[in-house]
């Protein structure tokens, strides 16, 4: 199919769903400037903190002494929001079915994370939860394709029982925001983007806070679902160089190009725009291809500069959008203390400089802060030491 028929064919499809929408009982959605009365007037600073579900961990994860400690550090951080990440799993890329188990059965997962919402809500966090799917056999999970019609009708019906399972959990534990998906560009950027809308309305249904989906940078202005959201939520990995070696000014003119798409998607779609995942790696040159995983990289120097530099390109632009209601630094873990779950050049600024550059911003004001927001009211030193929180 040429790309010309594609964009045609999407455009029917937006179309459509703007129709449907129309049909459907409205669902109240905020207007310019974006105030969402959820966020207390107080721009999203969040932290994903991811899990450390396995058998080799026990004691470790989400719930646990040790995660009370990561929610700790990232209060004196100054974050005011966690992301918390459980998994389903998908066997491999033409999978047609969604398993809720991962690594623990669901029930003592979800025990878990019950009491983890509950020590971060101690602590005057807020909390979104993000159910990601894993695919067993490698592979990203936005290449899921089925193949055939009836394999997608059988996918969307496990993915609608697994979302509805953490939707069901997130209204129980009152957890604050809820992304019904993540990177499902095979999914809600083609013409089967119609068997998702059914399957979000069900999670309005039965959950009542804020809904976002966490699109891929490079894939959000073809997701056709947006209309439907509270937030637009994008996985942040913007480049902000196309070059190697960029100076520290050429990277914050890729941050304020960045902050420019956000601000058009924002006014496109008259919504509020989250980061819903946002970081570099601790090696050279992390801004010019930010998606490489460090999993797959090998013979690659550690490099905390330029990590920090990364983030500060980056935060030039959020820090100045009043579109942009925050982001969720991806990412620290449920133990501090384990190195073991990302090499050493990884995405955690845990103990280095890109940290410093976090506490400043994260405690510093946003154009996105409402006049009653207290951040707007403090004064606090610059952070020097990196791990001293």
């Amino acid at each position: 199919m040429t790309r010309t028929r594609a964009n045609g064919r999407l455009a029917l499809l937006i179309a459509a769903l703007s129709a449907i929408s129309s049909g459907a009982e409205a669902h109240v959605s905020v207007s310019l400037p974006f105030e969402l009365p959820q966020l207390r007037g107080v721009s999203i600073r969040g932290v994903t903190i991811g899990p450390i579900e396995s058998a080799l961990h026990p004691d470790k994860g989400y719930g646990s002494p040790t995660f009370e400690r990561g929610l700790d550090e990232a209060v004196r951080l100054g974050a005011t929001w966690v992301s918390l990440t459980p998994f389903g799993r998908a066997w491999d890329l033409k999978a047609t079915g969604v398993s809720n188990t991962f690594e623990l059965p669901l029930v003592q997962n979800q025990r878990s994370l019950a009491l983890a919402v509950r020590q971060a809500h101690a602590r005057g966090l807020q909390v979104l939860l993000v159910p990601h799917l894993w695919v067993e056999s490698g592979g990203w999970r936005a290449e899921i394709d089925p193949g055939t019609d009836d394999g997608w009708q059988k996918f969307a019906a496990s993915y609608r029982a697994f979302i509805l399972d953490w939707a069901k959990f997130a209204a129980g534990a009152s957890v604050d925001m809820l992304a019904v998906g993540v990177e499902l560009r095979s999914w809600v950027t083609t013409t089967r983007a119609a068997s998702f809308l059914p399957i979000l309305r069900e999670v309005r249904a039965v959950y009542p806070g804020l809904l976002t989906y966490a699109a891929n940078w490079d894939d959000v202005d073809q997701t056709v679902i947006l209309g439907e959201l509270d937030v637009i939520g994008i996985n942040a990995f913007y480049p902000l160089t196309n070059k190697p070696n960029a100076s520290d000014q050429e990277l914050v003119g890729g941050g304020l190009e960045v902050a420019k798409r956000v601000t058009a998607l924002a006014q496109l779609w008259q919504k509020p725009v989250l980061f819903t995942e946002f970081g570099y790696t601790a090696r050279t040159d992390p801004a010019l291809r930010p998606w490489e995983w460090p999993d797959h990289m090998t013979n690659v120097s550690v490099d905390a500069r330029a990590q920090a530099a990364a983030y500060r390109g980056l935060l030039s632009g959020m820090k100045d959008t009043p579109e942009l209601v925050g982001g969720f630094v991806w990412r620290l873990y449920a133990n501090p203390d384990d190195l073991s779950q990302e090499a050493e050049w990884g995405f955690s600024p845990r103990g280095r400089a890109a940290e410093l550059l976090l506490r400043d911003a994260f405690w510093g004001g946003w154009a996105s802060d409402q006049g009653s927001s207290p951040r707007l009211r403090l004064f606090r030193e610059r952070a020097e030491t990196p791990g001293i929180f």
